[in-house]
């Protein structure tokens, strides 16, 4: 607020007026304004270009993207919640919620077999990519991708982590609460507003990618990959399903080439795999140190 002896008292009431109005803001500097509707596209064009700018500073030269589901820990977390699951059964034995609640506990401890070899798989490419740089910000290959959030995510990150490598979260605004897991690199953890946006930057520098098992997100972006190979956009990218029975009985891939609706060289996209030492191994003998 500016005051002038020589201004009457209704023109320095009407100056205030002025220079508190939301359009005397600089543009950059008005929320309301970058909130609106109208800069959508404003909005959408700084979601692409500040994490690029972070990950070409970081030296970020290719990724590997790992997917998977949110709701698969670690065993003694899954057995933990078992116990509790099984407790409140017991006070109430009549309840079916409590007893589907049981069934899904047990096979969450199954499941988390997979969280191992997430956090196994992230930690031998990370090695590889980054041997001898570490946290460093030299340039890497192979650097982990995930969502940042809990599940496989935290697995793949915490592998990264564990073996001293930097790996990157891109992490969703969403309806309810979410945090990234506290094994993402600090300067290497992003959030978005879009999702599409999220998928361009998980596909701009991958030169290869795994999927756990997981529900609809994961499924989404398998489908995803799948139609960008199956068009030519990522070149030879492979692809691995990780967990061959599961994978095998969810997608009846197979059915798909028999009917016509995909080709049967489109079969060989995708490569099933139950080891993180062989599905890295199959990925590291198909992929360049940068994207195509």
């Amino acid at each position: 607020m500016t005051h002038f002896a020589y201004y009457s008292k209704s023109e320095q009431v009407n100056l205030d007026a002025i220079s508190e109005s939301p359009t005397y803001r600089i543009a950059h500097e008005d929320p309301d304004l970058l909130n609106s509707n109208d800069m959508r596209g404003v909005r959408m064009l700084l979601e692409i270009t500040k994490p690029d700018l972070h990950l070409d500073t970081a030296g970020i030269e290719s990724t590997i993207i790992v997917f998977g589901g949110a709701r698969i820990v670690d065993k003694d977390t899954a057995q933990q919640r078992l116990k509790e699951a099984e407790q409140s059964l017991s006070e109430t034995p009549s309840s079916s919620a409590l007893k589907r609640q049981v069934i899904h506990a047990k096979q969450l401890v199954d499941l988390s077999r997979f969280y191992d070899a997430a956090r196994e798989f992230a930690a031998l490419a990370s090695q590889h990519g980054q041997a001898d740089k570490g946290q460093s910000h030299g340039c890497a290959s192979h650097v982990i991708v995930t969502g940042g959030g809990p599940g496989i995510m935290e697995a793949a990150n915490r592998g990264a982590f564990e073996a001293g490598c930097r790996s990157i979260g891109l992490n969703i605004t969403l309806p309810f609460e979410q945090h990234p897991n506290p094994y993402i690199t600090p300067d290497l953890c992003f959030k978005f507003n879009y999702f599409s946006l999220r998928k361009f930057h998980f596909v701009m520098r991958s030169i290869g990618a795994i999927l756990f098992p997981g529900g609809f997100g994961t499924l989404d972006e398998l489908f995803e990959l799948l139609t960008l190979r199956q068009v030519g956009t990522k070149g030879s990218m492979p692809i691995v399903l990780f967990g061959t029975l599961f994978w095998t009985r969810l997608v009846n891939f197979d059915y798909l080439a028999e009917m016509g609706l995909i080709s049967d060289d489109d079969l060989d996209l995708i490569h099933f795999s139950d080891s993180a030492e062989e599905a890295w191994d199959f990925i590291r003998s198909r992929t360049r140190s940068v994207p195509e």
